[in-house]
């Protein structure tokens, strides 16, 4: 059964408590608990014939309590609607329940987010780092991670030297040409 987009919040509402509803640029999102995610998203699945989970990420509010925010983006193909749904976490209680068990494709976006924020997802099937190495103590899209990296004890492995913010390899220079003739590498 697949439901418009406006009667897709109603029902999302009248079944769960929502912590908070935004409307931007004629797109509406749920603000739903931590706690309640997996199960408002099986319900968007089976009830309201979300059948996608297009994207999954994390958002660092650094400042706010609570801090973390994920991001959940709904596809239904038959009618081609979005829905977006969103939980925050605290900087103290970073676990939620994982999706992988209502749309498989959450696996390695669940992944992404744990390796980048330190977002930990319960239940799932095998939460480890997608990106960095094993054993990596950081979590590098948390907005207090340094631009420049972070020293490394390994520096054969990983060096941190801290990356030119201008005039860099693919910085294109300001000029009337195409953009073709403006990119990095026809100027080489």
């Amino acid at each position: 059964m697949s439901h418009s987009p406006k009667a897709a919040i109603a029902a999302v509402e009248s079944h769960f408590k929502v912590l908070q509803k935004t409307e931007f640029r004629g797109e509406t999102s749920l603000t739903v608990e931590a706690a309640k995610i997996a199960e408002v998203c099986l319900f968007c699945r089976d009830t309201l014939g979300f059948n996608f989970l297009s994207d999954l990420s994390g958002v660092d509010h650094l400042g706010e309590d609570p801090r973390f925010e994920v991001v959940y983006e709904l596809y239904q193909m038959e009618k081609g609607e979005w829905l977006r749904l969103k939980t925050r976490v605290s900087e103290d209680h970073l676990e939620l329940p994982s999706v992988t068990g209502v749309w498989a494709t959450a696996d390695w976006h669940e992944r992404e987010a744990f390796d980048m924020y330190g977002l930990r997802f319960s239940g799932h099937p095998d939460l480890r780092r997608i990106l960095m190495w094993d054993g990596y103590p950081f979590h590098p899209l948390r907005k207090d991670f340094p631009l420049g990296g972070k020293p490394s004890a390994m520096p054969d492995v990983a060096f941190s030297e801290a990356a030119p913010l201008e005039g860099g390899p693919f910085v294109t220079v300001p000029s009337t040409a195409t953009v073709k003739d403006r990119e990095p590498r026809a100027r080489g």
